[in-house]
């Protein structure tokens, strides 16, 4: 007796069917409930705790664990490099970054970025809001 080759998938393919195990699809649904796993990512205090997998040497994950005083940006690297914009719509460049007023963004400072957030535009001063505090920048002395 000779088998086709369509009749020799058809029947591995009943036979392979008819093998496979019956998985119920929806278990939590006749249930009711859902065991929700959830991660929990916790940063090392120091180097006994935990290392980086990628950069072993790296002291960059215990830089926030071991610092105890907040961080205060040095905003005496920020400067007023100029205005553009029209009347209507002025344009302050600091750090050579352009903000309008309500603008936040990070700046590229001499003592690493710097985030802040562009309060008030005028002739030729900007009010500048950092780290919570505010600041207002001159355009004296231009580039």
């Amino acid at each position: 007796m000779k088998i086709s080759k369509k009749n020799a998938l058809a029947i591995l393919l009943s036979i392979g069917c008819a093998s496979a195990p019956m998985v119920d699809a929806a278990p939590a649904a006749k249930s009711g409930k859902t065991n929700l796993i959830r991660s929990a990512f916790i940063l090392p205090a120091g180097p006994k705790e935990g290392r980086d997998p990628f950069f072993p040497d790296s002291i960059r994950p215990y830089e926030n664990a071991t610092s105890t005083t907040p961080k205060t940006a040095d905003v005496t690297s920020l400067v007023l490099r100029g205005f553009s914009g029209t009347a209507a719509h002025r344009l302050v460049i600091i750090n050579n970054h352009t903000f309008a007023a309500g603008d936040e963004g990070d700046v590229t400072a001499t003592n690493g970025r710097i985030h802040l957030r562009c309060i008030e535009i005028g002739t030729d001063t900007v009010v500048v809001e950092v780290g919570g505090q505010y600041h207002k920048l001159s355009y004296l002395n231009p580039p």
